[in-house]
């Protein structure tokens, strides 16, 4: 699997994008995506979760809030993660932003993955991580991350 279409959350979420992109192609509908045009106002109990796409580990859910990350422009999703999963190493070609909403993500650099190089960032804490730069990631208790850039991610 080539490593830019791993994904973090954050992340990574994230080397989510070959999967959406096959969405504007309309090969898969299982991971909706919304107009850049248009208004979104979500609840956090009106998020749509779905299983997240087989290029990040089993176990975690993803929504798409606003955008499409395999797409030109602007994107907003979520990844809810359980106790102790693992994001390996990977890199995107855009930024990778990450708040997070509940729970704790700690996150590393390098290639190899090393919780004794991570940063625990706790809920309302948010870390970025530039184009091209190899992070990994991994969630303490239940955790739920929000990942906002500009596609293609």
């Amino acid at each position: 699997m080539k490593k830019t279409t791993l994904l973090f959350v954050v992340l990574c979420a994230l080397g989510i994008w070959p999967i959406l992109a096959q969405n504007d192609q309309g090969k898969s509908k299982s991971h909706p995506t919304r107009k850049a045009d248009q208004h979104v106002a979500v609840n956090a109990n009106e998020v749509h979760w779905m299983d997240a796409p087989p290029s990040l580990p089993p176990g975690a859910q993803f929504a798409v809030l606003a955008g499409n990350p395999g797409s030109p422009g602007l994107y907003t999703i979520r990844l809810k993660m359980p106790s102790g999963y693992k994001i390996p190493p990977h890199t995107h070609p855009t930024a990778e932003n990450v708040t997070v909403i509940s729970g704790a993500m700690s996150f590393g650099m390098g290639d190899r993955f090393d919780e004794s190089a991570g940063k625990k960032i706790k809920a309302g804490g948010f870390a970025s991580m530039p184009a091209g730069m190899k992070h990994f990631g991994w969630a303490s208790g239940p955790t739920v991350v929000q990942v906002h850039g500009a596609g293609p991610f």
